[in-house]
C-alpha cells in the first residue's frame, strides 16, 4: 500500500483498481476517472454535466470481479471546465466528483510529480468499440500551451486517445506510478495523431485540494520562488526576462550560463519570477494575469522546466538525488545516482542557482556535464564570476560546441566529399532528373563548410549558428542519398532497356532472315545510340527502344498476314 493508503499503479497490464468508467445521466459512457480516495474521483470537466441529475461511476477494476456502480456528484466548487485564451490555447477541464458511497481504500492511487519528456507512458480508457476498458501506450513529447499541458505522441495509429478516454490516468511505464490524467486526442490536418494530457502539478494548480493526494517533491526549491516583495516593489530586468524566458520556452540552447549577483535585487527578483511561471503548479491564475501586463517577451511557459534547485551549501550527492528523484530514477538503488542518470533514457530541464556556491563546486560541474552529455538542458545561475563560472563556460559551452562544429565539419565533408563523388559517378552514367537541386545543394553544403572553416577559431558566442548548418547537411545528405538510388535505378534501367533492344534485333534479323529495312533500322540505331551514350538520358532511349519495339512488333504482325494470304 502506498503511502496514505492507496496502490502504486503498479507495473501490471491488468485492469487498474482505480480506473473507474463515468456514464452521464443518459446512462451513454462519457468518459473515464480516477480513484484517488475512498470518495473522490478526478476526470475531465467536459466528461461531466455539473448541473446532470446523475452520474455514474462504475469500478470495472474492483477486487470482487464485479463492476460496482455508484451514484457521484461533482464536489462542490472542483470543477475547472476548459476556457480558451485569445489564440485559441485551452486551459482547465478538470472536475473532481464525490461518491455517494465510499469504495475501499486498497483501489485508490495517488497522484506523483516527475518530469515528463521522454517518458513512455500508458492509459487505460473506454473506447466504443472496448468499452469494458483497454490500454493505450504513447510517448510523451513535451509542454504545450500555457496551462502545462502535455503532449502524446500514440505508439500506433489505432492508440489515440478517442471517446470514452477523457479522465484517464496516465502511468508511467518505468515507475508504475499515475503521472496525470488524459484530457483529448486530435487529427490535424496533416493527418498526424496526438493525445494530450495534463500532468499532476497542473492538475494540483487548478484544484489545490489534491495537493495532499500527489506525491513527489515539488520542482522548485521554496528559496527560488517569487514573494511577495518581489511582485510589491515590481522589480524586473527586462532585457534579463526575455532571455530567461525564450530559454525557457526552448530557444533551441541547450546551456544557459548567466550571473546573478546577490545584490542585484532586480536580477535576483527576475529569476525567481521566470521560475514560477514556468513551473506547472505554481503558475497560478494571478501570477498569469500579473504577468502578462509585463512588456512581451518575458513570460515563460509553463513547463518550462522540470527542477530548479538552490545549490547554495548542498553537496553532488544530494542534488544527483533530487535529480534522481525528479526523473524516476529509483530502480536499481544499489547503483550510484550519477551511474542512474549517466543510463537514463529521459531527460529533463533543470535549473540550479547558485552553482558556483555548492559544497563542491567542482564535482558538481562534472555532474552537469554527465547531464549535458545525455540531451538533458539546463540553466546555470552563478553567483560571480570567477574560477568556477570560467571552468563551466569552458566545460559546458565553449568545448561542446567546439566539438559539435568539428563533428559538423567532418560531416560537411563527407557530403562534399565521398557522398558528392558517389552522385557524380553516377551522373557521368545517366542523366539525372534533377540536376539544377542537385547543383544548388552542393554549392550550399561547400559554402557552409568554408563559413564553419573561418570560424574555427573564433568564440563560440560569434561563430555561425551550427543548428542551421545540421539541418542543412542533413537536408543535402537526405537528398543526395536519395538521388545516388534514384541515379542507380535509371542504371538499372538502362541495363535492362539495353538487354531489351539486343533481344529484339536478334529476334527481328532472324525473322527478316537478314533482308534490310531502312524504317526500322533507324529506330534501332537511335535506340542503340541513345543507350551507348554517357550521361545515357534514360527516359529518351526507353522511348526509343518503345518505338523499336512496337515497330518491330507490328513487322512481325505483317509477315506472318502476308505469309497467311499466300497459303
Amino acid at each position: 500500500m502506498a503511502a496514505g493508503g492507496g496502490v502504486p499503479a503498479a507495473a501490471s497490464t491488468g485492469t487498474p483498481t482505480w480506473a473507474v468508467r463515468i456514464r452521464g445521466a443518459d446512462g451513454e459512457i462519457a468518459g473515464a476517472g480516477i480513484l484517488l480516495t475512498p470518495f473522490w474521483v478526478l476526470t475531465c470537466a467536459h466528461v461531466v454535466d455539473r448541473a446532470a441529475p446523475r452520474i455514474t461511476a462504475e469500478f470495472v477494476g474492483a477486487a470482487d470481479h464485479s463492476v460496482p456502480a455508484v451514484p457521484a456528484r461533482v464536489d462542490g466548487d472542483a470543477y475547472v471546465p476548459e476556457t480558451r485564451d485569445g489564440d485559441d490555447d485551452p486551459s482547465g477541464d478538470v472536475a473532481l466528483l464525490r461518491l455517494e458511497r465510499p469504495r475501499p481504500v486498497e483501489e485508490t492511487v495517488r497522484l506523483h510529480r516527475l518530469s515528463t519528456p521522454g517518458r513512455l507512458v500508458r492509459m487505460y480508457g473506454f473506447p466504443y468499440d472496448h468499452n469494458g476498458g483497454i490500454w493505450f501506450r504513447a510517448t510523451v513529447v513535451g509542454p504545450c500551451g500555457r496551462d502545462g499541458q502535455v503532449q502524446l505522441s500514440p505508439a500506433s495509429a489505432g492508440e489515440l486517445a478517442s471517446p470514452g478516454c477523457s479522465g484517464a490516468g496516465v502511468v508511467d511505464n518505468a515507475t508504475g506510478q499515475v503521472i496525470g490524467m488524459v484530457l483529448t486526442g486530435q487529427r490535424d490536418q496533416h493527418g498526424n495523431r496526438f493525445s494530450f494530457m495534463s500532468p499532476a502539478e497542473t492538475i494540483v494548480r487548478h484544484l489545490p485540494r489534491l495537493r495532499s493526494l500527489t506525491e513527489g517533491p515539488s520542482a522548485v526549491d521554496h528559496r527560488l520562488r517569487s514573494t511577495d516583495d518581489d511582485a510589491a516593489q515590481a522589480l524586473l530586468d527586462e532585457p534579463f526576462a526575455q532571455r530567461l524566458a525564450a530559454w525557457l520556452r526552448d530557444d533551441g540552447s541547450q546551456v544557459k550560463i548567466s550571473v546573478v549577483r546577490h545584490d542585484d535585487d532586480a536580477r535576483g527578483a527576475t529569476l525567481r519570477r521566470a521560475i514560477t511561471l514556468a513551473d506547472r503548479e505554481l503558475r497560478t491564475a494571478v501570477s498569469v494575469d500579473r504577468a502578462s501586463l509585463d512588456p512581451p517577451g518575458t513570460v515563460p511557459s509553463a513547463g518550462g522546466h522540470d527542477l530548479a534547485v538552490h545549490a547554495g551549501g548542498l553537496t553532488t550527492a544530494r542534488i544527483a538525488e533530487r535529480i534522481v528523484a525528479r526523473m524516476g530514477l529509483w530502480q536499481h538503488p544499489e547503483i550510484s545516482p550519477l551511474d542512474r542518470i549517466r543510463a537514463a533514457e529521459v531527460t529533463l530541464t533543470l535549473v540550479v542557482v547558485g552553482v558556483d556556491e555548492a559544497a563542491d563546486p567542482a564535482a558538481l560541474l562534472d555532474l552537469l556535464e554527465v547531464l549535458r552529455a545525455g540531451g538533458n538542458r539546463l540553466l546555470l545561475i552563478f553567483r560571480a564570476t570567477g574560477d568556477c563560472h570560467r571552468r563551466a563556460r569552458d566545460l559546458l559551452l565553449t568545448r561542446p560546441a567546439r566539438e559539435r562544429r568539428d563533428r559538423l565539419v567532418e560531416r560537411l565533408r563527407e557530403i562534399t566529399g565521398p557522398l558528392a563523388k558517389a552522385v557524380q559517378e553516377r551522373r557521368a552514367a545517366v542523366v539525372p532528373q534533377d540536376a539544377r537541386r542537385l547543383d544548388s545543394d552542393l554549392v550550399a553544403a561547400h559554402a557552409a563548410l568554408a563559413d564553419l572553416l573561418r570560424a574555427r577559431d573564433r568564440d563560440p558566442g560569434h561563430a555561425p549558428d551550427p543548428g542551421r548548418y545540421e539541418r542543412l547537411a542533413d537536408r543535402v545528405a537526405a537528398r543526395l542519398a536519395a538521388s545516388v538510388d534514384r541515379l542507380d535505378r535509371l542504371s538499372d534501367r538502362r541495363d535492362e532497356l539495353t538487354g531489351r533492344l539486343l533481344s529484339y534485333h536478334v529476334l527481328h534479323q532472324h525473322a527478316t532472315q537478314g533482308e534490310e529495312d531502312p524504317a526500322v533500322d533507324a529506330l534501332y540505331l537511335r535506340a542503340h545510340d541513345l543507350l551507348r551514350t554517357r550521361p545515357c538520358d534514360v527516359p529518351a532511349a526507353e522511348a526509343a527502344v518503345d518505338a523499336y519495339t512496337r515497330r518491330v512488333d507490328d513487322h512481325g504482325g505483317e509477315r506472318r498476314d502476308v505469309g497467311e494470304g499466300e497459303t
